[in-house]
């Protein structure tokens, strides 16, 4: 069985990579490449897999619910991607590697009996970046 959970946060940042002439930056990514960044209200989604319990249920909601605040919304809503995110410096924040770093809060501190199955991040009505977690969590 599968639960997933939906949480949102806001966030700013710029797609810029250093190497790269600004042209180059402006055509690999358009828009995002504003000088003064951009923003993106983002909406996170959490899917926990395991039995269901002698509870009727695959995870005690409470628990994810904190784990998540702690470990992600805490840190990343309001926040500029590329100046207030330690885990994301010298890289370029883009959602890819948002949904990774994200991934990694999550697994360093996953203490639920349900398994961390997959997690998904949509920054606009057009860009959803899913992750499978097979194997992590527990």
């Amino acid at each position: 069985m599968r639960l997933t959970r939906r949480y949102r946060f806001s966030a700013s940042h710029r797609l810029h990579t250093p190497a790269l002439s600004e042209e180059e930056n402006y055509l690999l990514y358009g828009k995002c490449n504003n000088p003064y960044g951009h923003g993106h209200n983002y909406v996170l989604d959490i899917t926990v897999e395991g039995p269901v319990d002698r509870h009727g249920q695959v995870a005690p909601r409470a628990p994810l619910d904190e784990l998540v605040q702690e470990r992600v919304l805490a840190r990343l809503d309001h926040r500029n991607l590329n100046e207030d995110v330690p885990e994301l410096a010298g890289s370029v924040p883009t959602t890819e590697n948002l949904a990774s770093i994200v991934h990694r809060m999550l697994v360093e501190h996953w203490n639920l009996k349900p398994r961390l199955a997959r997690l998904r991040i949509s920054e606009t009505d057009r860009n959803t970046f899913e992750m499978e977690a097979s194997g992590d969590g527990q």
